[in-house]
C-alpha cells in the first residue's frame, strides 16, 4: 500500500460517522428505538428523503442567499432523520431532525439548543451518563457566543487589557480562517443516523474543520503564550490547562454528534499552524490598532472587506452571520482600544515592572470586579438589543427586502452582513471604550 493510499484510508476511517455513533454509545447516548427501527424497516424513506434534500439543495443554489430558506419551525418534526448514503446533508439543509416519541423519560436528554434561524432542534436521546453529558455540554459552550461575551470582557475589565485585546486578535484570525475554510472545503456534517444530533445550532454549516476545536485550541494556547513571563505563575499551570481545555472542547463536539474525529484533529492542527505563522505579528497588530493615526478607518475597511469576501463563498448558512459577527466584534474592540489609548483610560503597565505579581484577593477587589461585570454586561446587552432593533429594519428598508419575517430577511446578505457587523462592532466598541469610560466616570476603573 502506497503512502497516498494509506492516508486516504486513514482519512476515510477518521471521517466515518459510525465511529462518532460508537463513541456516543460508549458515553451513554442512544437514539430513540422507534426512530432507528423505522429507518431500518423502510429503506425507501431514506431514498425519498435524500431525493428531497437534493432537490432542496438545487433550489438553494438557484437562489443563493434568497428567501427560499428553511421551512418553518416544527414542519418536519415527528420524522426520523434521513440516512444520507455516506455523508450527511448539503450545507444549510437539516440532517438531524428532532424526534418526538411518546412521554419524556427520566433518562432522556432535553432539546439542548434550538436554532432560531432555521427552527431546528436537537434530537431527543436516551442518556445514561448524566455527569459526562453535562461535562460535554459545558465543553461545547466554551466555543459559543455566551462564553465569548463573558470571557473577553472579563479579561479586559478585570485582569489584563493587553492580554484581552491580543486574545481577541488571535481569536478573530483563527475563527475567520476556520469559517472560510469550511465554505471552501464543503464537507457535510456526520450523517444522522447513525449519529445522534444532540445539538444542531450549527448544523447548517459545513463540518471541516471544527471551529470549536480551533477556538478551544487557540484560546488556552494563546493565554499561556501571552501571560507566561508577563505574570508570575508556574508554567505547570499552563501545561495542565491547555490539554484539559482543548480536549474537553474537541471531544464534546464528537459527543454532540456535530463533528467527525477527522474534523477536530484537523481543527487542532490547523490552529497550531496559524499560531506558528501569525503569533509573532500579534504585538505589531495590537500596537498598530492603538497608535496609528488612521487605524480605525483601516480596521473597519479591512474587516468589512473580509466579511464581503466570506459571504461570496457559499449560499446562506449560519456560518455567514457568525463570520460577520466575529469580524464586527474584532473591529469594534480594536477601534475601541484605539480611542481608549488616546484618552488614557486603560494604560498598560510599563515594561520595567514585569513580571506582574498577582494581587491578593480582598473584599474590595472582589466587589469591584463583580460590579464591573454587572454594569458592563448590562450596558453591552442593552447596546446589542438597541442595535439589533435598528439595523435589521433599516437594512430591509434600504435594500427593499420584506421585514415581516425577520428570520427570512436575515438570510439575505444585504441584511445579515450589516446587522451582524454593525451590531457586534458596537458591542466590541462598548467593551473596550464606552464601558471603561463609564468605569472611569463612576470611580471603579
Amino acid at each position: 500500500m502506497s503512502l497516498g493510499q494509506w492516508l486516504a484510508q486513514l482519512v476515510s476511517s477518521l471521517q466515518d460517522p459510525q465511529k462518532v455513533a460508537r463513541f456516543q454509545q460508549l458515553c451513554g447516548v442512544e437514539a430513540p428505538v422507534s426512530c432507528t427501527a423505522a429507518a431500518a424497516a423502510d429503506p425507501r424513506e431514506d431514498e425519498k428523503a435524500e431525493a428531497h434534500l437534493a432537490g432542496e439543495s438545487r433550489r438553494r443554489e438557484r437562489q443563493p442567499g434568497a428567501a427560499g430558506g428553511p421551512p418553518p419551525p416544527g414542519s418536519d418534526r415527528n420524522q426520523c432523520p434521513a440516512k444520507l448514503g455516506g455523508g450527511g446533508a448539503p450545507n444549510g439543509v437539516r440532517n438531524g431532525r428532532a424526534t418526538e416519541v411518546g412521554p419524556a423519560s427520566p433518562r432522556r436528554a432535553g432539546l439542548l439548543r434550538r436554532n432560531s434561524l432555521t427552527g431546528e432542534e436537537g434530537q431527543l436521546a436516551h442518556v445514561s451518563n448524566w455527569p459526562l453529558h453535562y461535562l460535554f455540554c459545558f465543553g461545547t459552550e466554551l466555543g459559543n457566543e455566551l462564553f465569548y461575551i463573558l470571557f473577553f470582557p472579563f479579561w479586559i475589565w478585570n485582569l489584563d487589557a493587553l492580554v484581552g485585546r491580543r486574545l481577541v486578535v488571535i481569536w478573530v484570525l483563527v475563527m475567520y480562517l476556520g469559517q472560510c475554510t469550511k465554505d471552501i472545503i464543503r464537507w457535510p456534517r456526520p450523517a444522522s443516523p447513525p449519529v445522534v444530533k444532540l445539538e444542531v445550532f450549527y448544523n447548517s454549516e459545513y463540518s471541516m474543520p471544527s471551529t470549536h476545536a480551533m477556538s478551544g485550541t487557540a484560546i488556552p494556547v494563546a493565554m499561556i503564550l501571552l501571560t507566561y513571563g508577563r505574570w508570575q505563575y508556574p508554567l505547570t499551570y499552563g501545561l495542565i490547562l491547555i490539554p484539559c481545555w482543548c480536549s474537553l472542547v474537541c471531544i464534546s463536539r464528537i459527543y454532540m454528534g456535530m463533528h467527525s474525529i477527522l474534523d477536530v484533529i484537523a481543527g487542532f492542527l490547523y490552529t497550531i499552524l496559524i499560531l506558528v505563522i501569525f503569533y509573532p505579528f500579534v504585538d505589531l497588530i495590537d500596537n498598530f490598532n492603538q497608535t496609528h493615526r488612521y487605524a480605525p478607518l483601516i480596521i473597519i475597511g479591512l474587516h468589512l472587506a473580509l466579511g464581503i469576501f466570506s459571504f461570496t463563498l457559499d449560499t446562506w448558512s449560519t456560518s455567514r452571520g457568525d463570520t460577520a459577527e466575529i469580524l464586527g466584534s474584532g473591529a469594534g474592540i480594536a477601534c475601541g482600544s484605539h480611542f481608549t489609548y488616546k484618552m488614557g483610560l486603560l494604560l498598560d503597565p510599563p515594561l520595567d515592572i514585569l513580571p506582574l505579581a498577582r494581587h491578593p484577593i480582598s473584599v474590595t477587589l472582589f466587589g469591584k470586579a463583580i460590579l464591573r461585570i454587572f454594569i458592563g454586561m448590562l450596558f453591552v446587552l442593552v447596546v446589542r438589543d438597541i442595535m439589533k432593533r435598528i439595523t435589521i429594519p433599516l437594512a430591509c428598508k434600504i435594500f427593499n427586502i420584506p421585514c415581516d419575517d425577520i428570520r427570512k430577511a436575515r438570510q439575505h446578505m444585504e441584511v445579515e452582513l450589516p446587522y451582524r457587523y454593525i451590531t457586534y462592532g458596537m458591542v466590541g466598541f462598548s467593551i473596550t471604550f464606552l464601558v471603561p469610560y463609564i468605569f472611569f466616570f463612576i470611580g471603579i476603573s
